[in-house]
C-alpha cells in the first residue's frame, strides 16, 4: 500500500472521504437542476461525490482499470470530458488523465485536507470530478485524479 493510499484510507475510515461540507462548484452553469432532481437521477454515492465534493474509495471504480478507446463523459450532463488517449495508470486507485478535452472542465482552489489543491468540475453542470496534481506524466505533467462515479464511458 502506498503512503497516500494509507493516509486516505485512514482518513476515510475505509469508505468515502468527504471534503469540507458544501456543494459542487458555484456559479452559473448551462445545466442546472434542483437538489431533488439531482437526488432522483444519482445514487447516494454519486450525489455525495458530484454535488457535495466527497471522494469515492480508491480502487472501487470499474473505470479505474478500463483502457479501451473511447470518451469519458460527465454523469451529470453527458458533456465529453476526457479521451482515453490521455488516460494512464497513476497507481493511485482512481481513473487518471494527463489532460482534459478542450473547454470541458473548470477549476477552483480546494482548501480542505490541510492543503490547497486544485479541484476540477464539469464546466457545464458544475459536478465535482476530482483534483488536479502536478505529478503527472509528460507532456503536461498534470494528473487529473477523478472519481469514477462522476463519469460514464462510451467506447469508440
Amino acid at each position: 500500500m502506498q503512503r497516500r493510499d494509507f493516509i486516505l484510507s485512514a482518513l476515510s475510515g475505509g469508505t468515502i472521504l468527504t471534503a469540507m461540507p458544501g456543494l459542487a462548484a458555484s456559479g452559473s452553469f448551462e445545466v442546472t437542476r434542483s437538489e431533488q432532481e439531482w437526488r432522483a437521477m444519482l445514487t447516494d454515492l454519486e450525489y455525495e461525490v458530484m454535488r457535495e465534493e466527497a471522494t469515492e474509495r480508491a480502487f472501487t471504480s470499474p473505470l479505474h482499470k478500463l483502457y479501451e478507446p473511447g470518451i469519458y463523459h460527465c454523469r451529470g450532463c453527458d458533456l465529453p470530458l476526457y479521451s482515453s488517449e490521455t488516460k494512464y495508470d497513476s497507481k493511485t486507485g482512481w481513473p487518471s488523465f494527463w489532460k482534459a478535452m478542450d473547454n470541458a472542465i473548470g477549476t477552483k482552489p480546494d482548501h480542505s485536507l490541510f492543503a490547497t489543491r486544485t479541484e476540477c468540475h464539469c464546466r457545464r453542470c458544475g459536478s465535482h470530478l476530482g483534483h488536479i496534481f502536478d505529478d503527472g506524466p509528460r507532456p503536461t505533467g498534470k494528473r487529473h485524479c477523478l472519481n469514477g462515479v462522476s463519469l460514464t464511458f462510451r467506447a469508440a
